[in-house]
């Protein structure tokens, strides 16, 4: 079992930054991946980036660019830089990872961008 954490969300202008991080807790031994989806009001769930235990790197391309994810295997942790930062990025943003057979989801933390 893991369980995840995120935290970093606010209110912030556009083109500004933001870092939001994950903290995972449990077995974090069996992670094999780390990503970070977002969901803007009504609308579905949407890959974010992610990152593989090799260091694969992989990112939507509406934030290709302007986001950088950080992982760290050993102590469980993710990052997301964010910056210049857009309307249209305004979603809830919740990390993820992925171990055999099965991912993990945190309860998101709101990123709201607006002037």
């Amino acid at each position: 079992q893991v369980q995840l954490k995120e935290t970093g969300g606010e209110l912030v202008q556009p083109g500004g930054s933001l870092r939001l991080a994950c903290e995972a807790t449990g077995d974090i031994s069996s992670i094999q991946n780390f990503g970070w989806y977002r969901q803007a009001p009504g609308k579905l769930r949407e890959f974010v980036a992610w990152i593989a235990a090799d260091g694969r790197e992989n990112y939507a391309s509406a934030v290709k660019g302007r986001f950088t994810m950080f992982a760290d295997k050993s102590k469980g942790t993710s990052h997301l830089q964010m910056d210049n930062l857009k309307l249209d990025d305004t979603a809830v943003y919740y990390c993820n990872v992925g171990v055999i057979g099965k991912f993990y989801w945190g309860q998101g933390t709101q990123v709201t961008v607006s002037s």
